[in-house]
């Protein structure tokens, strides 16, 4: 049984996602940032953190990585042009997404009052919305960013939507607004969002 730490209200929500897509059988702490839990397995006290064999894979990115390779599923066959095609859009969209509405989220709440600059925010919604434009131009004919097979970004598109949603920063094109209805209704998608009412399994 996998381990993952950190507040679904992260990034640990793909984590979790993930394993309710591949149905593994974890086990959820749901620990806050920099918290005592997190700090003991992650001295820079981010989330998520999924312990495997007591060894901690920190990064949401890598852990989804990890365990893609590891169970063979939501990944292209590493070595092939799919899953260089696959590797490009989830680093876009960690640049151009995650990036955005991470930098929005510090000058919000997370950098010391003093340190916030909110006028930030307007560029990094202009950004992100060229940045829709060219993801669209990106997208495959089927229903998942590749197309007919879903894979490790369409989890990381999937929840920087939905942390846009709470950010306030619009979706703009259509055709993005109707994969993320889609992929919202997951019915992994939704146990995960659920799971730190459960046990996990």
């Amino acid at each position: 049984m996998y381990s993952v730490i950190g507040k679904l209200q992260s990034r640990t929500l793909r984590v979790v996602w993930m394993l309710e897509e591949l149905g593994l059988a974890y086990e959820l702490v749901a620990a806050a940032p920099r918290s005592p839990d997190v700090v003991a397995v992650n001295p820079t006290g981010k989330v998520p953190v999924l312990v495997v064999d007591n060894t901690p894979i920190t990064d949401s990115t890598a852990i989804l990585a990890y365990l893609a390779d590891h169970h063979g599923a939501l990944t292209f066959p590493a070595g092939t042009i799919e899953r260089a095609r696959q590797d490009s859009l989830t680093q876009f969209l960690l640049d151009e997404f995650d990036a955005a509405l991470w930098m929005a989220a510090r000058h919000s709440f997370i950098l010391p009052e003093e340190l916030r600059e909110s006028a930030i925010k307007k560029s990094l919604k202009w950004e992100f919305e060229r940045s829709q434009r060219t993801l669209v131009s990106r997208m495959g004919e089927g229903p998942y960013l590749m197309g007919e097979s879903m894979t490790v970004p369409d989890i990381i598109l999937t929840h920087c939507g939905m942390w846009a949603q709470i950010a306030r920063f619009p979706i703009v094109e259509p055709k993005l607004a109707q994969y993320l209805e889609r992929m919202c209704n997951r019915p992994a998608l939704k146990r995960a969002m659920a799971a730190e009412g459960s046990d996990g399994d």
